[in-house]
């Protein structure tokens, strides 16, 4: 799903102006998300990858400008993420996003997700502001050294080999965390999600045969900081204390690409974040996601 705006590609509001960003713009964009390069790793792994060419993106990325100078920008996909935005920025983009919601979800730091939730909700209604779900406190942690815990040589990055036991545990994960299966309908996306996943080493798992017991992904990789998303423990094997070792074992995979993981979690999932905390991850910021 990709966010599209009709009409006007600019839009003069308050101070600034805002206007789909094309490929020029990667440069200043770059130098926007390098200010807060844990916060900003989904964007910024995004547009490194595929730059700003809605065509080769797959979405728009909305920036505010202010005097010329690109000060925030959003990125308008399946996922509304906003960047190094202040009160100005948020109002601009509520005014160009319209009536017609095109993102599954609100992504970004607490206070900012939630306010911009907020104004879109009051401007154009319930379009926006009936939702499936509001998650306000997720913990942001990283860790930038050698995990606390002993790792678990078992981990290893998936190979195509485990592609459908790997598949069938991602979406189990994903129905789980999200309340929703990721399949419904046609599976080839997910599957070939999946798969880019694998081919890119950014699978890791453990296995009993071709039954998957633990899995992780690095979601997003930008300059130095990646972050994992996608944790599952096979529910069957809870309780028996092999997630913290299995999480360390990913870490150190994880550093093997880039110095800081990273990660953000539910505050509710108590028993996750005893886990990352154990392994070594410190708290650093606040996510929140509203789901549609």
């Amino acid at each position: 799903m990709t966010a599209t705006r009709a009409g006007d590609r600019t839009g003069v509001h308050g101070r600034g102006r805002v206007r789909v960003l094309g490929r020029d713009d990667v440069p200043a964009a770059i130098r926007v998300l390098s200010e807060r390069p844990v916060e900003n790793v989904f964007v910024a792994a995004r547009i490194r990858a595929a730059g700003l060419d809605p065509a080769t993106l797959g979405c728009q990325v909305w920036g505010y400008e202010r005097e010329g100078t690109l000060v925030a920008l959003c990125h308008a996909g399946s996922n509304l993420v906003p960047v190094n935005a202040d009160e100005e920025a948020l109002q601009a983009w509520t005014e160009y996003a319209g009536r017609q919601r095109m993102c599954a979800s609100i992504i970004g730091p607490s206070d900012v997700a939630m306010r911009f939730w907020h104004l879109l909700g009051e401007r154009w209604g319930s379009s926006w502001s009936e939702v499936r779900d509001v998650r306000p406190h997720q913990p942001v942690m990283t860790i930038a050294g050698e995990p606390q815990v002993a790792p678990d040589p078992r981990v290893r990055r998936v190979t195509l080999e485990h592609w459908d036991a790997y598949t069938d545990a991602a979406v189990r994960m994903y129905t789980e965390e999200i309340g929703v299966s990721p399949v419904s309908g046609s599976s080839a996306g997910y599957r070939f999600y999946v798969r880019q996943l694998i081919t890119s080493g950014r699978a890791f798992g453990l296995f009993d045969g071709d039954r998957v017991l633990f899995k992780a992904d690095l979601g997003s990789v930008s300059g130095t900081v990646c972050q994992v998303q996608g944790v599952w423990l096979d529910p069957d094997v809870r309780g028996r204390g092999m997630a913290p070792a299995a999480m360390a074992a990913v870490v150190g995979l994880a550093r093997s690409v880039v110095p800081t993981v990273s990660l953000y979690v539910n505050d509710y999932n108590r028993p996750a974040r005893a886990t990352y905390e154990r392994v070594g991850f410190t708290q650093v910021g606040e996510f929140a996601t509203i789901h549609y």
